[in-house]
């Protein structure tokens, strides 16, 4: 009986441990969290700008035109359609911005043909070569290692959180050294999913 309880005891102390650990992890790791998904999703946007021979809003929808002395995205100024997987539109709700959308665009130097209209701009894609496929994938790969970068400025900054933590007596050096572990499984996480992103832009170009 007396050694029953001895081992009851001692399954409830473990219990306790790993849900100190699992509280305490989730805690270093979830404070950070959004810094993490905002990483994630401006490498996606990224890579939406990124021309692939096909036409996308994503490519211009935040370019800046001086509107009413106003530095304003364009998608805050008209509308942007895709007629033909090669072509754009940029329809204004007021008129009177079309010529300074059109010299944003053109400004921009995005590789396009850009033509004002009566009532919109035209945006035309030339045709991807091969050439400019070779400079978008490097380009591509230079995005990739500044995503990278910024996981691993959240990860150092994760890290260091713990590491003040066991200084401190807050946790002990095993679990200090058991958070940093966690901590670097999600960081191999989402540098693959970084990875597949790009390997995915890179089909598409």
């Amino acid at each position: 009986m007396f050694v029953k309880l001895q081992i009851d005891n001692l399954m409830k102390i473990v219990k306790l441990k790993i849900a100190k650990f699992k509280n305490m992890s989730n805690q270093f790791i979830e404070q950070n969290q959004e810094e993490f998904n905002k990483a994630i999703e401006h490498f996606k946007k990224e890579l939406g700008n990124l021309r692939a021979g096909r036409a996308n809003p994503s490519m211009v929808e935040d370019i800046m035109v001086d509107a009413y002395g106003v530095k304003t995205p364009i998608k805050q100024l008209g509308s942007i359609g895709v007629p033909e997987p090669k072509s754009m539109t940029i329809e204004p709700w007021d008129k009177n911005l079309l010529k300074e959308i059109e010299k944003a665009l053109s400004l921009a130097d995005l590789g396009f043909g850009v033509s004002g209209e009566s009532t919109l701009v035209r945006l035309t894609v030339p045709q991807m070569t091969e050439e400019n496929r070779k400079a978008m994938v490097k380009q591509m790969s230079e995005k990739l290692e500044t995503a990278k970068i910024a996981v691993r400025s959240i990860r150092e900054k994760i890290k260091e959180a713990i590491t003040t933590a066991e200084k401190n007596k807050d946790i002990t050096e095993d679990d200090k050294y058991a958070y940093i572990k966690e901590l670097d499984e999600k960081t191999g996480e989402l540098n693959k999913e970084l990875q597949g992103l790009a390997e995915d832009k890179e089909k598409e170009i």
